[in-house]
């Protein structure tokens, strides 16, 4: 695969000091000549070739990869080339230096095995170019020192870019792992934000058509029964927007309140037909959101489910706040339901799940009971 340079600083920095070292060199030993003038103009096509480099196809460009590695050929032996022109046009001998770029370029371009084979290649080369120019070199401390520093610049220009490979790599395993991260958050948002709707604003929107089709029904038979299923209909539509101003509130940081919430849902159920109590036993002072939140739905499902399809003529709730959480336990006297769950039991399940805890369901004529148990 081709990969783009994670340092491009690195090569233009060196040709810039070859460039001064050299030109510095040429104009107090010898003076300014064509020369040095070439030297110069191959380190300024080296800096050239290096913003060449930059606009290269890459993967990320969605051009095929055989181009972008052509590419790379192309240039690593443009490199080469002005590499050899640099050290040959040279009077101080410091251009050689330029040879440990073939590596570290090479690394990005072609991977490890690449860049470590030029790099032997590399010494290689230098130690021929000093077994036929310079006789018994092997002796001369001068030579022989030459040749250890460029075999250690080579080894710690391919560490260079074998570190910088790896961070530019950690770094985009991060940048993935946390756009995965924001797009899992984001599903359970939606998630959080549909099972909301149900529980809330679908619980009574329900309750509204009910009782709106109830008053259509008895509008002319039961004047008074109608009336009161407007009323109904009515305080679900105030409950509805009271809700809705509650999550507004909470996320400004303003308190939900469970027991007050529920004693106030129960008194609207409650009628001469159907008798509804809660015993309490703690308080909710400071306790986090998300568990009171869940077990106020999951009362309002149970107390829908009750009214609704089990006959019952009394319920009770029991709801314990403890140091490790809280517990709600909902018993009817009714006729019992379906275990199978529909969309709203299903909901009251994974909403309980989801915040670490428990919930259970028994259900037979004459006892049917709901109990949910959440951690803080």
């Amino acid at each position: 695969m081709v990969m783009t340079r994670p340092v491009p600083w690195v090569s233009p920095v060196l040709c810039l000091a070859v460039l001064l070292g050299g030109v510095y060199y040429a104009v107090v030993e010898a003076g300014p000549s064509p020369r040095t003038a070439g030297f110069a103009a191959s380190l300024l096509l080296l800096a050239g070739l290096d913003v060449l480099d930059g606009r290269l196809p890459s993967p990320g460009r969605r051009l095929p990869p055989l181009d972008g590695r052509l590419w790379q050929v192309v240039l690593l032996a443009a490199r080469i080339v002005l590499y050899l022109a640099a050290g040959a046009l040279d009077v101080s001998g410091i251009a050689r230096v330029l040879f440990v770029l073939v590596p570290f370029t090479a690394y990005f371009a072609f991977g490890r095995r690449t860049s470590v084979a030029l790099g032997v290649a590399c010494v290689a080369s230098l130690v021929t170019v000093f077994s036929v120019r310079v006789e018994d070199w092997q002796t001369r401390s001068e030579y022989v020192s030459d040749v250890v520093m460029f075999g250690l610049g080579i080894v710690l220009s391919i560490t260079m870019a074998s570190v910088a490979v790896r961070e530019r790599d950690a770094r985009m395993r991060l940048e993935r792992t946390m756009r995965d991260a924001e797009a899992l958050s984001a599903e359970r948002e939606r998630t959080r934000l549909a099972r909301e709707i149900h529980d809330s604003l679908g619980h009574h929107l329900t309750a509204i058509g009910i009782q709106l089709e109830k008053a259509e029904t008895f509008a002319d038979l039961d004047p008074g029964a109608a009336r009161d299923a407007l009323s109904n209909a009515r305080w679900s539509a105030d409950r509805a927007l009271t809700e809705v101003r509650q999550s507004v509130r909470t996320l400004g940081r303003h308190p939900f309140r469970l027991t007050e919430a529920l004693n106030d849902l129960i008194d609207h159920l409650n009628n001469d037909s159907l008798a509804i109590s809660l015993d309490v036993t703690g308080d909710d002072q400071d306790r986090p959101l998300a568990p009171l939140t869940a077990v106020y739905r999951t009362a309002q499902e149970a107390l829908t489910n009750a009214c609704r399809h089990s006959e019952a003529t009394h319920i009770r709730l029991s709801l314990a706040y403890e140091e490790k959480g809280a517990s709600l336990v909902v018993t009817d006297d009714g006729r019992g339901f379906d275990l199978r769950e529909g969309f709203g039991l299903r909901g009251m399940r994974e909403r309980i799940a989801h915040i670490g805890g428990r919930m259970e369901l028994a259900s037979a004529p004459g006892r049917t009971t709901v109990s949910v148990t959440v951690p803080w």
